[in-house]
Formats: structure tokens, C-alpha cells, sequence
């Protein structure tokens, strides 16, 4: 009985102590899941980059109240811009990301003032992207404060933009019959390039689908690959790196990854189209501009995106081709703009091409699909 009570006292003495030392020295992470930046609680950011590691913490939090106070330059705009410059300004693969890490990189510093690179990275539903702010830092007393480059929206005009695009609408025989279950044959759709090749992580199988019907198709691609002995070895499908909404004559470039496979252990390879009718319009309008190939070292596509209807298109996506001097298709890649394209208003992107790739491309084609809020891919 003396023994149990001893044993309860020591884990009463023990809890207490553990108490004690968790208020007077907080554990660092569990300080940072709190909101308290690199650990120091307490203590205001006592260099330019825990300030900078204290804003990054508090916006992985969507702690907004403290992030926007801590801003050194917060006077130049207000918090729901701020919010809005981080999250985006309509619905967009911002909206719904979240802080997946940041890293602050050092440039300069005086007694007063420095000069870093954050460079947040958001993970979304279709991958990561990273977004690099160059922040200036400010001292005040024995804590410094960051000023935030807040990117302003850009507001459009007021004006009357004619619409004068193709559209087609599919009747089925009933309001109640599942989605893809159509009493009408399924748009003619026609595989015109396949090129596998052996890269690092796997197999990649890339080429190119044409819609050759007069009527627009929802399109995908499914690919087996098939061993020497006639066994499946893997069966994989498209998913995001087509464009899905074909219209008639169209040509969309997909890209089909097998991880871990490697090319010489693939003796065929089956591949099936799939297509059905869907309703479709020629609108948004997006057009390519300044598109321009980046010779390596750094090898990359550039250019912009233009907007050209008069709705907000929420999520585009940018797929490029890439081709040898004898026009084969060596390469396909593409980028996820993380922002919603404003009417007229252009848009960076910007697509890496690997270097033993970059060597042999000499034409490159680009084509973007696009989400408008009530629309589809």
C-alpha cells in the first residue's frame, strides 16, 4: 500500500516538473505548431531571418490576424489583401492549398535592413508549386519586422466583349440516365503518336490523341504494358496530363507514367483510347503570347496566357510538345497556373525541360485546358 502511494506521489512530483520545464522552456516545434514562428514565444524575432521564419509559420497556419500584424509595412494595404495576395483573388488551386514548407535564404543585411528570398511551397490537389517572394526586412528596437510584397489585383475596365464562339449541346433521352450512358455512338477519337521512353523513375509513354469527328469528346487514354512472356507488368491511364475536352480536329498531347518499370523489360504496348460525347464550346478563348524556348543549360518553355474571353477561367493548364528536326515527338510537359486568369489579363508560365531532352528539340506546340466554375476540362 506504501509502495502505491509512493509511486503516485512520483508521478504527481514527475507531472509537475515536466510542467514546469514545458512553460519555462517550450519545446521548439511544439512552439511553431502553436504559431510561435522558429520557437521563441516570447521573445520578439531578434534577427531578419526569424522573422521571416515566424510570418512563413504563421501562414502555413492560417494564422492571419498574426501574420498581417507582425508586417513591418502593413499600412500600405489591409488584411483582406493580404489574404487575397497568398490565397488568390478568385477561385483557384490557391484557394484550397496549403503551406506544405518555406525556406528563407539570406541576400544582404546592414545593422537595419536585409534583404532574403522566402520561397513558400504550396501543395495542392495536382502537385506542389512554389511561389518566391524577395522580402525586405526591417530593424525596429531589438526586433525586426518584414515588409510583405504584396502583388496588387489587376482590376479590368468596364467594357462589352463580344461573344462569337462554337458551341454544341448534347440531348440524351432522359434527364435521369447516367453520366456517359448515351444512346448516341461515341465521337470517333484516334491515337496519331505514341513514343515510349525510359527515364529514371520509369517508363513514360507520351504522345498525341486527335478528335477526327465533327463533334466534340471527353476524351482519355489507357496504356498496358505487356512482358516478353505476354504477362501484363503494369495498366495505367492519363489522368491530368491531357486535355480532356476535345472539339472536333483537335489534338491534345497525353503522358502515361509507370513507375519503377523499366523500358527494356516491356516487350508491346496496348493502348486504348476512350472517348464520349459531352456538351462543349470553343470560349474561353486562351491565347498563347511571347512563347519562347530556353536553350540549356536550364532548358524551359516561357511565355503567356491571355485571357481573351470576358469570364474568369479558374484553373488553366498548360501542355507543351515537344519535337525533334524530323518532327517526332520527344518530349511532353506541362504547369498548373496557380492563379485564376482574369479577363485580358496575361499570366506568366514557365515549363523545365530535361537537359538530355533539351538538346533535341527544335518545334515545341502548346495547347491550354481550362476550368471556368460551372464548366469543365
Amino acid at each position: 500500500m506504501n509502495k502505491g502511494r509512493l509511486l503516485a506521489a512520483g508521478i504527481a512530483v514527475a507531472t509537475l516538473l515536466l510542467l514546469v520545464i514545458g512553460t519555462m522552456w517550450p519545446v521548439t516545434s511544439a512552439v511553431a505548431y502553436a504559431g510561435g514562428g522558429q520557437g521563441d514565444l516570447l521573445v520578439a524575432p531578434s534577427t531578419p531571418e526569424a522573422a521571416a521564419n515566424d510570418l512563413g509559420t504563421q501562414i502555413r497556419l492560417h494564422a492571419w490576424d498574426k501574420a498581417y500584424s507582425s508586417l513591418a509595412n502593413k499600412a500600405e494595404f489591409t488584411q483582406d489583401q493580404f489574404i487575397h495576395d497568398l490565397t488568390g483573388y478568385a477561385l483557384s488551386l490557391r484557394t484550397y492549398a496549403t503551406l506544405d514548407g518555406f525556406e528563407v535564404q539570406p541576400l544582404h543585411q546592414t545593422a537595419n535592413d536585409a534583404d532574403m528570398i522566402m520561397k513558400l511551397r504550396w501543395s495542392t490537389v495536382v502537385g506542389t508549386f512554389e511561389d518566391k517572394r524577395n522580402v525586405h526586412a526591417t530593424r525596429s528596437g531589438d526586433h525586426w519586422a518584414v515588409n510583405w510584397p504584396i502583388v496588387p489585383e489587376q482590376h479590368v475596365p468596364p467594357q462589352v466583349i463580344p461573344v462569337n464562339y462554337l458551341r454544341w449541346d448534347v440531348i440524351t433521352s432522359g434527364s435521369g440516365d447516367d453520366w456517359g450512358a448515351q444512346d448516341v455512338e461515341a465521337p470517333h477519337v484516334r491515337i496519331v503518336d505514341m513514343h515510349p521512353v525510359n527515364r529514371a523513375d520509369g517508363v513514360v509513354v507520351m504522345g498525341e490523341l486527335l478528335n477526327e469527328d465533327v463533334i466534340p469528346a471527353y476524351v482519355s487514354v489507357r496504356s498496358t504494358l505487356l512482358a516478353k512472356n505476354g504477362s501484363v507488368l503494369d495498366s495505367e491511364g492519363s489522368f491530368d496530363m491531357i486535355s480532356h475536352t476535345l472539339l472536333p480536329k483537335q489534338v491534345t498531347p497525353f503522358v502515361i507514367r509507370f513507375p519503377g518499370v523499366d523500358l527494356s523489360d516491356v516487350a508491346s504496348i496496348r493502348m486504348q483510347p476512350l472517348s464520349v460525347l459531352v456538351s462543349a464550346s470553343a470560349d474561353p478563348v486562351i491565347e498563347v503570347l511571347n512563347q519562347q524556348y530556353n536553350a540549356p543549360p536550364g532548358a524551359s518553355l516561357t511565355g503567356q496566357l491571355s485571357n481573351q474571353s470576358g469570364q474568369t477561367v479558374n484553373v488553366a493548364h498548360v501542355i507543351s510538345s515537344f519535337y525533334d528536326k524530323n518532327g517526332q515527338l520527344i518530349w511532353v510537359a506541362g504547369q498548373y497556373i496557380d492563379r485564376a486568369l482574369q479577363p485580358q489579363t496575361p499570366v506568366d508560365f514557365h515549363i523545365s525541360v530535361p537537359e538530355d531532352i533539351a538538346r533535341n528539340v527544335n518545334t515545341e506546340r502548346t495547347v491550354v485546358s481550362t476550368y471556368v466554375l460551372g464548366g469543365s476540362l
